[in-house]
């Protein structure tokens, strides 16, 4: 995260006075100091990963079939509304990996890396939609984000 100070104090400092405020499970390893024009980390992001669980009556064999058709296709031409109308895109585009975790009788565990940036970001529930799924995703966790070297 990005974090803008009234004052300077240093990363160590920072860290200490913290580290006891953040709600349980989250925890802040490392902190660095970087210059007022640096770009923002969201301006950095390319990419995120995710773990998908949801719920479903697909077999084992129709969701690999519904995944390797998926990355398979060149394109795949999607929208969604926002508030100033309906946006287009080539959803394919923003998938770079997508993969059957698990799956038990009713519920499936997806991994999959959307792209994010100035150009789209992928959203893991409209993927799961694209593979057929009804039900919307019981839970999304985004456990890894890839950031530029810019």
């Amino acid at each position: 995260m990005d974090v803008f100070l009234a004052r300077r104090t240093s990363p160590h400092s920072f860290l200490k006075k913290t580290d006891g405020q953040l709600p349980p499970g989250i925890d802040m390893l490392e902190v660095q100091e970087v210059p007022l024009g640096a770009p923002s980390l969201q301006s950095k992001l390319e990419a995120c990963e995710y773990i998908v669980n949801v719920g479903t009556d697909k077999s084992q064999g129709e969701i690999k079939a519904a995944i390797d058709s998926l990355m398979q296709a060149e394109q795949l031409p999607w929208q969604h509304m926002r508030d100033t109308g309906p946006r287009r895109y080539d959803l394919r585009a923003l998938i770079e990996d997508l993969r059957l975790m698990s799956w038990e009788d009713g519920n499936c565990t997806l991994g999959m890396r959307l792209k994010s940036g100035a150009k789209g970001s992928g959203r893991p529930e409209q993927v799961a939609l694209a593979l057929g799924f009804t039900e919307h995703p019981t839970s999304i966790h985004r456990t890894k984000l890839f950031l530029a070297d810019r």
